[in-house]
């Protein structure tokens, strides 16, 4: 059931590891930690030194999850997902409120954001439901079912907390998934058909009215250059104004005068740009695109479908958290609240995305060890 040449001893495993990917990702994080300092004035103790705290304890963490036999995260895969699932039920009963959204739970010590780990659980349990579901089965009833339960519950729950930009990395996240795990072509041409219908229908009766009016300020960001049009105008002020070079660090007016809201968490990539142009801007993608090619190569490397789709789909939330981000600030997309990770302020998505990549290493430290299958549940 398991193979000998699994990796036993710390210091087998650490030879293992592909350290380029820590490396990585500690650059982009010292980015979060300069800018973070910019957008507030100077001031080290209003953010960037929690980040710095954050990412020097995350990457700890990361490391220790890596060293995780994967066979650990293969068994808790179902498990995790229902714990994540009853967290984000206890959110609709017991939340606590904060800028109109439910959604964190108060543990007294700590707030916990449910929707964040779920992002985990989900791709978890996908990479658990393929591995352990015959390839015959992936496009029939049960597999079909199977799937968008594990999607579609969780989604369910996090689109009434309301957060529209989480819902939307899972189900995209959700989906690619189920294309990887091989679902027949039919399939996802009627599905296709069905999600052209539902679209107008969901923004009509499923949207709350700021996001329907995010939606239309990206449709036309000069209708309401004061209220919902504010965000996007002030960001591409910011990012056009930062020209080649920048204006230097600490000396972007948008930041400094505050035009930019939250410029130090979803807007973050603002104070980049103004301040170290397109030569900054350009520079921190690359790295992002370095991270997310690691990921890809590290996938080619595993062997067993759980360990491949689990570095597959963690990839895929990563690189939607990226690519909305940026989307939204440079308004080519609504802006729907999702941080730029491990660059944005905020700990639980620190956590979260350093989780993500700990069990991504974890997959590839251990990818000759072999996997039961056909013992999930729904076969």
């Amino acid at each position: 059931m398991s193979s000998s040449r699994s990796p036993g001893s710390l210091i087998a495993k650490l030879n293992e590891l592909n350290w380029l990917l820590p490396v990585l990702i500690m650059m982009v994080g010292a980015i979060g930690v300069v800018a973070i300092y910019s957008a507030t004035g100077g001031k080290w103790n209003s953010g960037a030194s929690q980040h710095l705290t954050r990412l020097m304890l995350g990457v700890i963490f990361m490391l220790a999850i890596a060293m995780t036999d994967i066979r650990v995260w293969f068994a808790i895969a179902y498990p995790g997902f229902i714990f994540a699932l009853a967290l984000l039920i206890g959110v609709e009963f017991f939340g606590v409120t904060v800028n109109g959204a439910q959604r964190w739970l108060d543990l007294g010590v700590m707030r916990i954001q449910p929707s964040e780990l779920m992002k985990l659980a989900a791709v978890l349990a996908l990479a658990r439901f393929y591995h352990d579901l015959p390839v015959w089965r992936v496009s029939k009833p049960v597999g079909m079912l199977g799937a968008l339960f594990i999607i579609m519950a969780p989604l369910f729950l996090i689109l009434n907390q309301p957060d529209l930009g989480t819902g939307i990395m899972l189900a995209v996240t959700g989906v690619t998934m189920m294309f990887l795990a091989g679902i027949n072509w039919r399939v996802i041409t009627s599905s296709s058909i069905l999600a052209v219908i539902a679209i107008p229908l969901f923004f009509m009766y499923g949207l709350k009215d700021y996001q329907r009016a995010r939606i239309l300020t990206f449709l036309d960001p000069a209708h309401d250059p004061t209220g919902a049009s504010y965000h996007i105008i002030q960001s591409k002020i910011a990012l056009g104004s930062g020209g080649v070079s920048g204006k230097g660090f600490m000396e972007g007016t948008q930041a400094s005068l505050k035009y930019v809201p939250e410029n130090r968490t979803d807007f973050i990539f603002t104070v980049i740009g103004e301040e170290f142009g397109l030569i900054g801007g350009l520079s921190t993608m690359i790295l992002y695109i370095l991270i997310i090619s690691v990921c890809f190569w590290l996938a080619s490397q595993v062997k067993q479908a759980f360990s491949h789709l689990l570095i597959l789909g963690l990839t895929m939330t990563f690189a939607l958290y990226v690519l909305i981000n940026l989307a939204m600030i440079m308004g080519l997309a609504p802006v729907v609240g999702v941080p730029l990770p491990l660059i944005s302020y905020g700990g639980t998505v620190m956590m979260t995305v350093l989780a993500g990549f700990g069990m991504i290493l974890s997959a590839h430290i251990h990818r000759d060890v072999e996997l039961p299958r056909g013992s999930g549940l729904l076969l």
